[in-house]
C-alpha cells in the first residue's frame, strides 16, 4: 500500500457516465464528458470567442466610453446563452437510437413502428408498447385501394 502512495498511483474510480446523456463514459479529467462532448464543447467555445471577438469590436467602434462596459456585458450574456443553446443543438443533431419504452440503445437493430417510434427486439410489437396507430383501418384501406370495385354496364334488351 505505501509503494502505490509513493508512485502515486490512484485506485480505479466508479465509472461515471457523460454530463450529455450520450451513453458513453466520461472523466474528470474531461469534466465528466465523453471525448467526444469534450471535442464538441471545445469547437463551440472557440467559435464563441471568435463571435464575442467580433461583436466587442463592433460594440467598440459604435459605442461611447460611458456605454461600453453595459454593452459588453449584454453581448457576453447573449453569447453565453448562445453557446448553451448550440450545445443542446449538437446533442440533439446525434440522434442517439433508443428504445422509446425501456430507453435502452438500440443501435442497428433498432425497429420504427408506424406510430413513428423507434423500438428494441423485446417492445417493437404493436401491443407491447401500446401503438396508437390504428392497424385495421389502415389494412381495410390498403384492400379497398387495390381491389376496386367493378360494375358491369347493364345490357341494352332486344
Amino acid at each position: 500500500m505505501d509503494s502505490t502512495k509513493e508512485r502515486g498511483c490512484r485506485a480505479p474510480e466508479d465509472p461515471v457516465l457523460c454530463i450529455n446523456d450520450c451513453d458513453f463514459l466520461g472523466s474528470a479529467a474531461t469534466m465528466n464528458m465523453c471525448s467526444k462532448c469534450q471535442k464538441d464543447m471545445i469547437l463551440l467555445k472557440k467559435e464563441h470567442a471568435k463571435l464575442a471577438a467580433a461583436s466587442s469590436k463592433d460594440v467598440l467602434r459604435r459605442s461611447s466610453s460611458s456605454d461600453e462596459s453595459e454593452l459588453a456585458l449584454a453581448g457576453a450574456a447573449v453569447a453565453s446563452a448562445d453557446l448553451a443553446s448550440q450545445i443542446s443543438q449538437v446533442k440533439s443533431k446525434e440522434g442517439l437510437k433508443k428504445c422509446t419504452t425501456c430507453c435502452i440503445r438500440v443501435g442497428l437493430i433498432g425497429s420504427s413502428c408506424k406510430c413513428g417510434d423507434i423500438f428494441c427486439a423485446v417492445h417493437h410489437n404493436s401491443d407491447k408498447h401500446n401503438c396508437p396507430f390504428d392497424y385495421r383501418n389502415a389494412g381495410q384501406n390498403a384492400i379497398a385501394k387495390v381491389n376496386p370495385i367493378i360494375v358491369a354496364e347493364k345490357l341494352n334488351k332486344i
